[in-house]
């Protein structure tokens, strides 16, 4: 990694630009073949309620003028040529990081503070992590990077972990907002709940096929 690609600190990302980043590195490596990504489906995995928080409902509109700021930053390019314009991030070249260091901030960006176990479950979606030494490994030069913070002691169990793109009244505010996880408690949603979210992640699942459909639709017409 090149000495001048390490910096203290990062540029603030607000909600949106940070779910749109997220999204695109998340499809990117969940589903390649659909990416570079339409600005339908920018949209669509925007709005999932599924590995996301907070959720949103932002519209065509708001995904366009986040990707054209993020585009200025750098962070993303746009795809043009074919009947429908797509995008790709470029976070491997800005960020200088690789395969599992990208998982873990799109885990992050996606979701917000995160304890070690969740953030290794989750990212390993994306990538393998095989346990919670190797997160460790992968963490620590992150996190002298600033690209991640520890909200609580390194080590410690129950500490949480964000990404390093906050303000820094954003990440105060992130610190002293209660942790559950630090107290020891678990609370589960009862059956009811469970099954409600069932029928919310069968409708995202829907919505991210008909957009695929759609996507598929367009490409045949190309």
């Amino acid at each position: 990694m090149a000495d001048d690609a390490i910096q203290s600190s990062w540029p603030v990302l607000n909600v949106l630009e940070r779910r749109v980043l997220g999204v695109l590195v998340e499809k990117a490596k969940t589903t390649p073949d659909v990416y570079p990504l339409s600005l339908n489906s920018v949209v669509t995995g925007s709005n999932q309620k599924s590995n996301r928080d907070p959720v949103l409902s932002i519209n065509d509109e708001h995904a366009e003028e986040t990707l054209v700021g993020l585009q200025k930053q750098g962070l993303v390019t746009r795809i043009t040529g074919g009947r429908v314009e797509r995008w790709r991030h470029n976070l491997y070249e800005v960020w200088s990081v690789g395969k599992v260091e990208l998982a873990i901030l799109t885990e992050l960006l996606l979701r917000g503070p995160q304890t070690e176990g969740e953030l290794r479950g989750r990212a390993s979606r994306m990538e393998p992590i095989d346990d919670l030494d190797a997160l460790r490994q992968v963490l620590r030069p992150m996190a002298e990077r600033r690209l991640v913070v520890f909200l609580g002691e390194e080590g410690r169990r129950g500490t949480q972990i964000t990404h390093g793109f906050h303000a820094p009244e954003e990440l105060e505010r992130v610190r002293s907002q209660p942790r559950s996880e630090e107290a020891g408690t678990v609370i589960a949603a009862p059956a009811s709940d469970r099954f409600t979210a069932l029928e919310a992640s069968v409708a995202e699942l829907r919505q991210e096929v008909a957009a695929l459909r759609q996507d598929v639709e367009q490409l045949k017409q190309r």
